[in-house]
């Protein structure tokens, strides 16, 4: 049978009881709907991505969630972990109801390991605040989610963040070397550790991360920490159009020889609702893109080397105005408006979506043309932006002002099922950092062969033999 008929229990009052045995009542929201709705939701937008769980808690230990899980697989009820709610999947809106375990107490930086290049941090730990507290080190942690002010660190891990800086640094995964994890059946494991290498059985650690909560909650983490970059400098380079910018970035990534620590693609129509939203004023007039293309390191004449290098290169493949911003007020500046992007179009648009798909780098040109005319068959604005130098784009479906929200909705499905075709034919998969969530539960059987489905069916019934663990994500059970 598929999860949407699982036989779950429901939260008693004899259950919220037990929970405010294991947290202590304060921690423990029941039969209050105000306080619940808060946790229906995370960044998705539409009434359609939300319900209200039965129950939330907020447990202070790793023992707590482990005691939580056990109660909860013992009964039959559904748990979602959640961590910040900034996620854009639906990854911790609690689709069966049942009990949210939000990881908001773990919050503390427990040890900053010099001498092993590591951070031990717990799941509630805002991403931003790793650095922060590394500032004085000469040590920095490379995971670089857009949202890096407001996201956990735990909703990292579980959807595998990217960002900005992926084309240098690498995603998420490149840097957990340790995880403790609850299971689904409640058990306390540790997965790797301070260990730069381990072929000591099956690689969990890694299976764990991305996996969208549905196989464990995680408790605590152990972090890779490298040399900070002393100097940084963004160009913000001006293209007359989309096509012209977006063919650039292979022939960069390919023939320049410098690897960018992000090359940062953002359409006209997006530039414009970002500086709008922002009261920014740069000169977007006159060009149909821009790329944002940034680079690091410890010697500052080889930078310097390198940005002209840069410079030069995407003037020859058709770049107009190219501004240099190095300094760190300058660079925020530009940054600001890429970062800005999707808040703008929440504000603008009160029905809209904002896609995740993900090509091979050298695709990207051929998949913005698709979408362009996906838009214009349906006569819909569809800006693109994102990581155009690993292949990740957002490309936003904005629906008409005159839509209600049940055509929105089912102008939307069509949309979305010619893009995911698309993205599938160029050799992509729908979602490169924001994940399956139940945003796109319904999509990913015509997106991936059954043999993959049907492996981690099996994956997750071995781990979560009563399907507790966020159900509803990622794909249906059978």
């Amino acid at each position: 049978m598929s999860d949407n008929t699982m036989a779950y229990r429901p939260v008693t009052p004899a259950v919220a009881n037990a929970l405010a045995d294991i947290v202590g009542a304060p921690f423990v929201f029941y039969d209050d709907p105000e306080r619940l709705e808060a946790f229906s939701h995370d960044e998705v937008p539409g009434l359609g991505h939300r319900r209200r769980p039965e129950a939330a808690v907020r447990p202070g230990s790793a023992a707590e969630i482990a005691a939580i899980v056990k109660l909860a697989n013992r009964e039959r009820i559904p748990v979602t972990p959640r961590g910040a709610g900034s996620g854009l999947s639906g990854g911790a809106v609690p689709v069966h109801g049942g009990i949210v375990i939000a990881t908001d107490r773990l919050n503390r930086i427990l040890e900053i390991d010099r001498d092993n290049l590591t951070v031990t941090v717990e799941p509630g730990v805002v991403a931003n605040d790793i650095n922060e507290a590394l500032s004085d080190s000469g040590l920095f942690y490379a995971g670089y989610p857009m949202s890096l002010e407001t996201c956990f660190i735990g909703g990292n891990l579980a959807e595998n963040a990217g960002g900005g800086k992926a084309i240098k640094y690498g995603v998420t995964s490149r840097y957990v070397l340790g995880l403790e994890v609850v299971t689904p059946t409640g058990d306390l494991v540790m997965l790797g550790g301070k260990l730069q290498k381990d072929v000591t059985g099956y690689n969990l650690l890694q299976l764990m991360i991305g996996s969208e909560g549905t196989l464990g909650i995680f408790t605590k983490a152990i972090l890779k920490l490298i040399p900070r970059p002393r100097y940084q400098v963004d160009l913000l380079c001006l293209f007359p159009d989309s096509t012209t910018a977006i063919q650039t970035v292979p022939a960069l990534l390919t023939a320049s020889g410098i690897t960018p620590t992000s090359i940062e693609y953002m359409d006209r129509k997006a530039i414009q609702a970002s500086c709008d939203y922002l009261n920014e004023s740069i000169p977007y007039e006159n060009c149909g893109a821009m790329l944002l293309i940034s680079i690091d390191g410890i010697d500052e004449a080889q930078l310097e080397h390198d940005y002209e290098i840069i410079g030069k290169f995407c003037q020859e493949h058709g770049a107009g105005e190219i501004y240099v911003a190095d300094n760190p007020s300058t660079s925020e500046r530009i940054w600001k408006i890429r970062r800005n992007i999707a808040e703008a179009y929440n504000v603008r648009f009160k029905r809209q979506s904002c896609e995740d798909i993900v090509v091979p780098p050298a695709a990207i040109a051929a998949i913005v043309q698709a979408i362009d005319a996906i838009g214009e068959k349906y006569q819909v604005s569809i800006p693109c932006y994102g990581h155009a130098g690993d292949g990740n784009l957002h490309c936003t479906v904005c629906g008409r002002e005159e839509w209600s929200e049940a055509e929105f909705e089912a102008r939307l499905r069509e949309i979305l099922a010619e893009i995911y075709a698309e993205t599938v034919r160029f050799g992509g998969k729908i979602s490169g950092e924001h994940g399956i969530g139940s945003k796109r539960i319904g999509y990913m059987a015509s997106t991936v062969r059954p043999e993959y489905l049907t492996l981690m069916r099996t994956i997750k019934q071995a781990l979560d033999p009563n399907h507790i663990m966020n159900p509803g994500k990622i794909f249906e059970l059978t």
